[in-house]
């Protein structure tokens, strides 16, 4: 941009005029219009001549001259003012002709919605066309943005004249970008708060004052500060004043209120089979002593409140409050042997604290409440047989067995210990008469016996031959209480009848199964896939010293593999379950001390060449098996198998079976199946936030998984999604990225575009992949980016393409995979922020409700239009930055196969899935396989 005084900006005084020469008798009247319209004389530095010619041009030109000399006589005038305040510039004209439009200009700039007026005063006498313009331009309120160098702009005679500039300046007290806000934070407990303010005019310096006393340690010389307070003891305020040249600015005063520290140390004192008396530690609370605290406590099997000891739980968690001192607390009326969860929170004058972590707590078995039921004593001849029922009332506990007590007239009382058998048969002396012989019954657990039933008599006998009745007790004898033999023929052959024509049944159904290779049945049993097994082969019976010994690797890394290494003769494969780009997985057993596991077995194809690839390999496989999160699958062990060729033997992965395998197979068949499955949007969102959840403990552990998708994730029994298929997963021992050293087959239409360009990996990458994810859910399985080859994907996403809005997906759904998909990686969220985000949006969805009718309909293949790029429905994401500049080709092979995907009948109806997933169990109920 031009100087304000060049002359550019300025009047066109380099223009020359042809005049001719003034008489010799007119220069002292020329000096004197100089003077007075020019100011001082310019003797000795401007030739006379060119004054005189200035000064008569407007007498003596011809009409329409007037566009050659220029038109101003008042121009802008600087002008300072504060921040708010109005502002006013003016210029002033004279034209002869038609009045111009008058332009403002701001830093050479044309200002298109300026608020500006316009006056035009005639001058002209005698029939002259003089007229005077007068623009004048308003600013309402001055801001940082209004400040510069104004110009008038008018167009004469297809010349363009500007007047002088005038420059507005913007001075006054500073101003605020950013105040301390109102918090509350636990005692004694660091924390921040920020301030940021500028002029101008600059330097602005910051002072902080708490309850109005100023920090003298607290002073930045600079507009931004951020106070950090060791920690505070009671309630109170912050401000802080913003200087300049100007004066003082002080901000809004923002009040911390200081709440009692969370209490630790909950554990349990003592429990009895109905009541349980718990304990804590209170925190710091400032100077506010703690006026009560609070206790929370809930059912464990589903994780809803109850309150204890009524038979109709509410829905909100029962909440007891208890005086303290002392700290402890008794609960009382509680059902035995039930498990329960509680928490604590105290509370002083200003608010309560945060709640301790749930404690799960169980209270003992109790005995038995009533006696067993019809006791019943039969004699039949020398043979007594005791019969009863289990008991009615609650047994507050496992049933352990029965004790029998019986005694006659003359003989002391003797105690069996029945088991768990209903019925006991005595043999009695002589001809069978006991005098005054009786008989009771009494359940007991492991708390003890329970009440005994009413004594039961026999009918008196005399004394005879034979041992005492107390010696004498042996198993029902079969002639005394059994059914002719002819029926235990007919019963006999009956019952090998059914097992030839199951025997038949099932070698027809395997021989079946083997000639066509089916894995997954076509039904469905309470809306679960069923999974038939099969063995296939094991491997080589190798111990794992052996097999650690010939690694060759460190010492160190092979103590550490002692809980890693699995036999490998403790493995016995099946059927092959599923192929991918990095290996196959199977089912298989895996022959453990005192039972048999059932596993899934993943093969992998990426060879290991060097001693230093198999140390990273198992290395990484230590750090897998300490994985503990219930969303991450876990790893069981690690096995080799051998290989054909030189080298190092093929890892081999065992991780637990899944029973609903993977997530994408199961949207699919629940969208496409004979009988569609309903899944609600309550569901699909749950799915969503269980691979966050993963996701964010596996970004803690400083893991990328590179490979996630809804193919990768797992169901178990729970409904509840692993992240799965570590196969492409790296630890980064090195910085925050991954780069891939070979080239491999990637699953292009899931990568991050930096992955594509660049192979770098990152923990922003996987978000990308997860926003991919989200979208396969919303769609039920749809394979992403329709239409689109693998090897157009890099430039389609470099032209600001995105997958498009499912039909039927919310809108804060969808602005969450947008933003995975931002092309600069930092601007992408976390996994903690994105669980955070769909576990509120779980929370805020009503409760799930049954379909009406299944809304999904199977259409023909060849009808209708073909589907536009990205995802059918909804609009456009939002414009993306056009990296056409930096984006260069990139190909990409096919990830999977044709035909990868088989949708089998089914030949039961598909019973619609549970969804009341909105309240997670409490800790410990999560299945974490």
């Amino acid at each position: 941009m031009p100087s304000p005084g060049s002359p550019e900006l300025g009047r066109r005084a380099g223009d020359s005029l042809a005049l001719p020469p003034p008489p010799q008798g007119a220069q002292q009247l020329l000096r004197k219009v100089w003077h007075r319209l020019c100011g001082a004389p310019r003797m000795g530095r401007v030739p006379l001549a060119w004054c005189l010619a200035l000064c008569c041009w407007g007498c003596v030109a011809p009409k329409g001259a007037q566009a050659e000399t220029d038109p101003f006589v008042g121009s802008p005038r600087n002008i300072t003012g504060a921040r708010g305040l109005m502002g006013a510039l003016r210029c002033e004209l004279q034209v002869q002709g038609e009045p111009p439009e008058v332009t403002w200009l701001r830093d050479g700039q044309a200002l298109e919605l300026a608020d500006s007026t316009q006056t035009q005063v005639p001058l002209g006498e005698d029939g002259q066309d003089d007229w005077k313009v007068v623009s004048q331009l308003r600013i309402s309120s001055l801001q940082l943005s209004d400040a510069g160098w104004y110009q008038c702009a008018v167009v004469l005679g297809g010349k363009t004249f500007v007047s002088q500039p005038g420059y507005v300046g913007l001075e006054g007290l500073p101003y605020f970008l950013e105040e301390p806000e109102d918090r509350t934070v636990a005692a004694n407990t660091p924390f921040n708060l920020s301030c940021r303010a500028q002029g101008p005019p600059e330097p602005v310096d910051l002072l902080w004052l708490q309850d109005a006393v100023p920090l003298t340690l607290a002073m930045s010389h600079g507009p931004q500060q951020t106070l950090r307070v060791p920690g505070l003891n009671k309630t109170s305020s912050f401000s802080c004043e913003a200087h300049n040249a100007k004066g003082v600015t002080t901000s809004r005063t923002a009040t911390i209120t200081v709440l009692p520290q969370r209490p630790h140390d909950l554990h349990l004192v003592s429990r009895q089979p109905t009541e349980l008396e718990v304990a804590w530690t209170p925190g710091l609370s400032g100077i506010y002593p703690l006026t009560h605290c609070t206790l929370q406590a809930v059912l464990s099997d589903d994780g809803v409140g109850v309150w204890l000891g009524e038979p109709d739980p509410p829905e909100e968690p029962v909440t007891l409050q208890a005086s303290v001192p002392p700290h402890h607390l008794r609960l009382g009326s509680l059902s035995p042997h039930t498990p329960y969860h509680i928490r604590v929170a105290c509370t002083s004058s200003q608010g309560p604290s945060p709640w301790t972590h749930w404690l799960p707590v169980e209270t003992p078995e109790g005995v038995p409440l009533g006696p067993p039921e019809n006791v019943s004593a039969m004699r039949n001849g020398s043979q007594a047989l005791v019969r009863w029922q289990e008991p009615r009332a609650p047994l507050q506990g496992t049933l352990l067995g029965y004790r029998l007590a019986y005694r006659g007239q003359d003989t002391p009382e003797v105690l069996m210990d029945i088991g768990l058998k209903r019925e006991v048969i005595l043999e009695l002396r002589g001809d069978g008469t006991v005098p005054n012989l009786t008989v009771c019954v009494a359940a007991y657990t492991a708390a003890g016996d329970g009440p005994w039933s009413l004594p039961v008599p026999l009918e008196p006998w005399h004394p005879g031959q034979g041992q005492p009745v107390h010696q004498l007790v042996s198993e029902p004898p079969a002639p005394a209480f059994s059914w002719p033999w002819w029926y235990v023929l007919l019963g006999a052959v009956v019952a090998a009848g059914c097992v030839l024509i199951l025997a038949l049944f099932l070698v027809h159904r395997r021989r079946k199964e083997t000639r066509y290779g089916e894995v997954f049945e076509p039904t469905v049993e309470r809306g679960e896939l069923v999974v038939r097994y099969r063995v296939r082969k094991s491997y080589s019976r190798r111990t794992t010293e052996a097999t650690l010994n010939s690694l060759g690797i460190s010492e160190e890394l092979k103590e550490k593999l002692r809980d890693v290494m699995v036999d490998r003769h403790k493995v016995a494969l099946g059927k092959t379950l599923g192929e991918g780009e990095f290996g196959a997985v199977m089912e298989g057993q895996l022959n453990q001390d005192d039972s048999i596991l059932k596993v899934a077995v993943k093969t992998m194809k990426i060879a290991i060449c060097t001693r230093s690839e198999l140390e990273d390999f198992l290395s990484e496989a230590v750090c897998m098996k300490e994985f503990d999160h219930p969303n991450v699958m876990r790893l069981i062990g690690v096995c080799f198998q051998g290989s054909e060729r030189e080298g190092f033997p093929a890892p081999v992965v065992i991780l637990p079976f899944m029973k609903h395998g993977d997530l994408h197979s199961f949207l699919l068949y629940s969208r496409l199946g004979d009988q569609p499955v309903f899944l609600p949007t309550q569901m699909l969102v749950k799915f969503m936030a269980d691979i966050a959840s993963g996701m964010e403990y596996l970004s803690t552990k400083r893991f990328i998984h590179r490979d996630l998708a809804a193919r990768n994730c797992m169901l178990n029994e729970n409904m509840s999604v692993c992240v799965a298929d570590f196969g492409l997963s790296k630890k980064i021992y090195n910085g925050d990225y991954y780069r891939q050293g070979r080239i491999a087959k990637m699953p292009v239409k899931w990568i991050a575009i930096e992955s594509l360009a660049d192979r770098v990996y990152t923990s922003k990458s996987d978000v990308w992949s997860f926003g991919v994810t989200m979208w396969e859910i919303a769609t039920r399985g749809q394979t992403p980016y329709p239409g689109v080859e693998n090897s157009e994907i890099y430039d389609y996403l470099c032209q600001g393409n995105r997958l498009k809005q499912p039909v039927g997906c919310l809108d804060g759904l969808y602005a969450l995979m947008s933003q995975c998909w931002e092309l600069n990686p930092r601007d992408r969220p976390s996994f903690s922020e994105l669980r955070e985000d769909l576990e509120k949006t779980l929370k805020a969805l009503p409760p799930a409700q049954e379909p009406d009718e299944i809304l999904y309909v199977n259409m023909d293949e060849g009808r209708g239009h073909p589907e536009p790029l990205g995802a059918a429905g909804g609009a456009d994401p939002p414009a993306q930055p056009d990296p056409k500049d930096s984006c260069s080709c990139l190909t990409a092979a096919e990830v999977h196969p044709a035909g990868r995907y088989v949708l089998c009948p089914s030949t039961a109806p598909g019973p619609t899935l549970p969804t009341d997933r909105s309240s997670p169990p409490p800790p410990g109920q999560e299945d974490g396989a």
